[in-house]
């Protein structure tokens, strides 16, 4: 009689030791799971805080417009200076130097026609034309000039005079450019730059002593 009870409670005790088995396994399986999703989730938290990142170094560096910078090139070669110290002090200037245009955005500047300015004493003695045109993502944009400047309708021959015998003739250029910064083919925004440059030649070598821009 014992051996029937536990022949007849064998088969129960066999399948309870494989539901046991079968019941770690899904525990396991599960697990492994969980953990897969919480990789994959911090994964994706790293990947979003990553592209953010990016998006705020490409609008605070890319997308943000830039002043060009507007200013006479030094590479100045005189053609005349005629001075006059005596009775009326005057001079009669002429030299060729660059125009250069600094772009240092992420887009081309587009820029209108503008006129150049040249002083003496803040007395106007002569001025340039620059025609419109464009200066390149990250590039100078380089223009040929030709200056003439004579004192003929300064009014204040003397102090002329007591300038040039100390042997120096000093000169003020100043201009506003208006224009358009291109940024990456879809923003257009407008950008304005002036020039302000103090020039200096040297009466008797007749050469460029200094050229200051700011």
């Amino acid at each position: 009689m014992a051996k029937k009870n536990q022949q007849a409670w064998a088969p129960t005790n066999g399948y309870t030791r494989r539901s046991d088995q079968e019941s770690g396994t899904d525990q396991s399986d599960h697990e492994l799971k969980r953990k897969k999703r919480i990789k994959l989730a911090i994964y994706i938290a790293i990947f979003a805080v990553f592209q953010m990142i990016v998006i705020g170094v490409f609008g605070a560096v890319v997308m943000k417009a830039k002043t060009p910078k507007f200013r006479l090139s030094n590479n100045v070669q005189v053609q005349k200076l005629d001075t006059n110290q005596e009775s009326s002090p005057s001079f009669d200037l002429s030299f060729t130097t660059q125009v250069r245009i600094k772009n240092p955005n992420f887009g081309p500047y587009k820029f209108d026609g503008t006129t150049a300015t040249f002083t003496y004493q803040g007395a106007t003695v002569g001025e340039i034309t620059i025609l419109k045109g464009k200066a390149g993502m990250k590039s100078t944009k380089k223009i040929e000039v030709s200056v003439s400047l004579n004192s003929t309708s300064f009014p204040n021959k003397a102090s002329i005079g007591t300038e040039l015998s100390g042997g120096t003739l000093t000169l003020g250029s100043s201009a506003n450019m208006k224009g358009k910064v291109e940024l990456m083919w879809i923003m257009k925004k407008k950008k304005s730059t002036n020039m302000n440059c103090t020039i200096v030649f040297d009466v008797q070598p007749k050469t460029l002593r200094s050229l200051e821009c700011k």
